[in-house]
């Protein structure tokens, strides 16, 4: 065994152990208001941050400690007050701006949500049953929406509609849409701004995203422009022109079947577009940090979720394209096409 090799693992695994802990400095970072505090603010002393955002300087003292050795804050330890920590302008819109394409502050939100279910995907390894959505931590509800909606709001009616065969022109003469497994709402209110004379519903099996659902819808001035109900993919009806996977058809338990119905609910020349983690093919292109992340979260979120319903597939957040192509054309859909992709997701358009 080679002992260089084994410390380099050693060092690799402790640097494993703080990114796990990490990820609970940021969340408390964002909540309390750290990171925005200090953008644009140049070097801050703990006393001064504490001042800034009404916290206990002690307490922000260990926590710029912790974000300086971790390298997501600058330190200089020379001048008055034991030195001053800035954010420096690089980071700043990944961990404050959510409306910025490069926020990923959801995605350590999620992710802390994630792991407080680990003794529960621990049973389910033994028993191979599986843990619904909605009883996960509500960090994992919050930060899912804020981890994808930045990508949705820089490009879903920017890029991926547009990118769809016919389908701008159809939403702003008034076509309808159905957003499944809409979660909070983020996609759906999205579609509706963008495109009032559309008629847009949004529907999720999970009654308390509904609510807050709606209740987003009424915060926006959207209530009565866009309608939410509680209703899974085999139970919700209506005929619309355009049907919208949102990160969620790895989720289901049947992701064919899901497809099939949508083609009976399918307006002629209508559309479903699916928007999914990206991924390659095979494990080898997935290995790599993005690939971790969502291993990771599928392995706590999307396979268990998969297995608490009909026919449980547990397709996983990992599928890819060639996957998604089969489970579409096995649907009943004649093509599927790539049509837009970023660093964090895939965009595909099924026509029947």
């Amino acid at each position: 065994m080679a002992e260089a090799k084994t410390a380099q693992f050693v060092e690799r695994a402790v640097g494993d152990v703080a990114a796990v802990l990490g990820g609970a400095m940021v969340v408390i970072g964002d909540r309390l208001g750290l990171y925005r505090a200090m953008a644009g603010a140049g070097a801050l002393t703990p006393a001064e941050l504490a001042a800034r955002t009404g916290t206990a300087e002690r307490y922000v003292r260990e926590w710029l400690s912790a974000q300086a050795a971790a390298g997501y804050v600058s330190y200089d330890g020379a001048g008055e007050g034991g030195g001053r920590f800035r954010l420096p302008d690089e980071h700043a819109a990944p961990l404050t701006d959510e409306t910025s394409p490069d926020c990923v502050i959801g995605a350590f939100e999620l992710a802390v949500g994630s792991v407080c279910a680990t003794d529960a995907i621990a049973e389910r390894f033994r028993t191979g049953d599986g843990f619904p959505w909605g009883a996960h931590n509500e960090h994992v509800l919050v930060g899912c929406e804020r981890f994808f909606r930045p990508g949705y709001l820089n490009h879903l009616t920017r890029t991926w509609i547009p990118a769809l065969d016919g389908v701008t022109a159809k939403l702003a003469a008034g076509a309808r849409v159905a957003d499944m497994g809409c979660g909070h709402g983020a996609s759906t209110l999205l579609l509706a701004q963008a495109y009032p004379a559309a008629a847009v519903v949004g529907f999720d099996a999970h009654d308390g995203s509904i609510r807050t659902a709606r209740k987003r819808a009424a915060d926006a001035g959207l209530d009565g422009k866009v309608r939410f109900q509680t209703a899974s993919v085999t139970t919700f009806e209506g005929t619309y022109d355009l049907v919208c996977f949102f990160d969620c058809l790895h989720d289901m338990g049947d992701p064919a079947g899901a497809c099939a119905r949508v083609l009976e609910h399918l307006a002629p020349d209508g559309t479903l577009m699916i928007v999914e983690p990206f991924a390659a093919d095979g494990l080898v292109g997935n290995l790599n940090p993005v690939g971790a992340a969502y291993y990771g979260l599928s392995t706590l979120l999307c396979v268990p979720n998969s297995l608490t319903q009909e026919v449980g597939a547990a397709l996983g957040a990992q599928a890819g394209e060639a996957r998604l192509r089969e489970i579409v054309v096995c649907a009943g859909f004649k093509s599927l096409r790539r049509v837009a992709e970023t660093s964090f997701n895939i965009v595909l358009e099924a026509k029947a």
